[in-house]
């Protein structure tokens, strides 16, 4: 099967972009990297995602995440779409769009990375991308991974919070429980003995009492 799994390495491919041709890693650098896709340029729910995308690109840099969309469509179509998002978004159209946008004319990184939706087709005939979400971290390693349909718009704001969980458990021995946003308590991770977690974490923990009698829920505020 086709597509890249967490933890894998991300591909170091090249393309050609809306700022030129780029190599994936260089174009990382040391920062956090994301990737998301998009079935075609001039329609309708992708020109929502990416005029948010836009909009909130501020909360992305201030996160150091870089970004970087993708369409099976041309740069030249994708220079000129940008102006209709960026209209959109309720910025002035002449402004650029604050991230290039991969043209996958020939859908080779789309079968690379198993983006291709089988349900929904153009009007050849041929599959179209589907909304994937690709987190990537300095390390170039695949962090997190979201598969929407082609008929259903993302929300940019789970992502962000979804940033924040990585970012934060990968340099704590935490995890974050549901519905979690920062400032919330996080919870220790199962494999820190209670000694080790005491050590960790000065600022208290709070185990949860559970019929099991098990030990396991423990919380601690955010580090």
């Amino acid at each position: 099967m086709p597509g890249i799994l967490l933890g894998d390495v991300f591909p170091n491919f090249e393309a050609e972009t809306t700022i030129g041709k780029i190599k994936f890693h260089e174009f990382l650098g040391k920062s956090w990297g994301i990737l998301f896709s998009h079935p075609r340029d001039f329609t309708p729910v992708c020109t929502t995602e990416l005029a948010c995308a836009a909009k909130i690109s501020d909360e992305f840099a201030k996160r150091d995440v870089k970004m970087i969309a993708l369409s099976i469509d041309s740069v030249q179509d994708h220079r000129s779409w940008s102006e209709d998002v960026m209209a959109f978004s309720g910025v002035k159209a002449s402004s650029p769009m604050p991230f290039p946008i991969i043209a996958d004319d020939k859908r080779e990184l789309s079968v690379m990375l198993g983006m291709l939706d089988p349900d929904e087709k153009d009007k050849d005939g041929m599959p179209l991308t589907a909304r994937c979400v690709f987190v990537i971290g300095p390390d170039k390693k695949l962090k997190l991974s979201i598969l929407y349909p082609a008929t259903t718009g993302r929300n940019f704001n789970e992502i962000l919070r979804a940033i924040d969980s990585l970012q934060l458990t990968a340099k704590n021995k935490v995890a974050t429980p549901v519905d979690w946003k920062p400032g919330d308590d996080v919870m220790v991770i199962p494999t820190l003995s209670d000694a080790e977690a005491a050590k960790l974490f000065p600022a208290g923990i709070n185990t949860k009492d559970l019929p099991s009698g098990k030990k396991y829920l423990r919380y601690t505020p955010q580090p």
